[in-house]
């Protein structure tokens, strides 16, 4: 099978690595690097220094700049952040072969509408094309490593999941269909934005009772924002759901804890993020989230705290305040 993998960052590169590694497909795999200069130290070094070091890059990975011509490709993944795929999207708009994003968030809201979700905006841009998501709680450095992991291939066409599972399920990564797209995509947003504020809880130092009652109480704003726009139950107890809050919201590797750590020490948003070098979804995607759930009238306090937290409203102190002087009231 021919994969292309369009963006050499962290998770575009791990992606790759983990194709590559399969010795039993035997695939022919390319990862498309943003410029000349980043394609040249990638094929000179053999590693991707700055986003992902330590991994040595496979022999026969080609890597190359600009578009690759799609007439034997079997799949084209985008390996971009959220705020680079609406563009990537035009550009692929012919293309005949599956195409598949790899990034999780809202787009952020234009004047007079709200951030989309990453199928919304394809279908908007690039209605033609057979797309779909590759998502699932998934470290970049674990999957280049090689440790097992779990996703999930999402989209409403059969054969887009088939071809999914078909370039990526390996004995280390194991790939499960879905053709729940919205709650697929859904879940790896929203999860994001309820990470910075389990980074916050336990930057205060809350405790583990506190963190368990964040997580458990965000994965219900997580679903109920999934079903209103049209998601299923029960992919939000599955990988891209559960799975990926529980990963995000507590692994060392996340960026978007990080930030909640981060502004739990006093560091300003802008301080915490630039401490990071990549991109942290939740802090980009947090107020689109809040806008969708106010349209729909869907409940969403933790998140509607966090976006607080973020514009300065809020300091982490009161953010808490907020979240534990709500009034009682039932579970479900």
């Amino acid at each position: 099978m021919q994969i292309a993998i369009l963006g050499a960052g962290a998770w575009g590169t791990a992606l790759a690595v983990s194709a590559c590694q399969n010795k039993g497909a035997r695939h022919r795999v390319s990862l498309g690097a943003r410029d000349a200069a980043q394609a040249a130290a990638l094929r000179d070094q053999r590693v991707n220094a700055r986003y992902l070091p330590g991994v040595a890059l496979p022999p026969q990975l080609d890597v190359f700049t600009g578009l690759p011509g799609t007439l034997n490709i079997d799949v084209v993944v985008i390996a971009t952040p959220m705020a680079g795929l609406r563009g990537m999207l035009q550009q692929l708009q012919a293309c005949q072969a599956p195409v598949v994003w790899l990034c999780k968030g809202f787009e952020p809201a234009f004047e007079g509408g709200f951030g989309l979700l990453a199928h919304e905006i394809q279908a908007r841009v690039a209605p033609d094309l057979i797309a779909g998501v590759l998502s699932g709680p998934s470290f970049a450095q674990e999957v280049a490593l090689g440790k097992p992991t779990a996703l999930v291939a999402a989209s409403q066409h059969a054969a887009v999941r088939d071809v999914l599972v078909s370039a990526f399920h390996s004995p280390a990564l194991r790939v499960y269909a879905n053709d729940d797209i919205v709650g697929v995509e859904v879940g790896g947003a929203v999860k994001n934005v309820l990470a910075i504020a389990t980074g916050l809880c336990d930057g205060l130092r809350l405790g583990l009772n506190a963190r368990a009652a964040l997580i458990t109480r965000g994965l219900s704003e997580m679903t109920r924002l999934g079903v209103a726009l049209g998601g299923k139950p029960e992919t939000f107890m599955g990988l891209s759901g559960l799975g990926d809050l529980v990963l995000t919201a507590t692994g060392d590797l996340s960026r978007n804890r990080k930030v909640g750590l981060a502004l739990a020490q006093g560091q300003t948003l802008a301080q915490a993020v630039q401490s990071l070098g990549h991109v942290a979804e939740g802090v980009m995607c947090a107020r689109a989230v809040t806008q969708r759930a106010e349209a729909l009238g869907v409940d969403m306090p933790i998140t509607r705290s966090v976006v607080a937290l973020l514009d300065g409203q809020m300091t982490p102190a009161q953010a808490v305040a907020a979240l534990m002087g709500r009034e009682a009231r039932e579970e479900g």
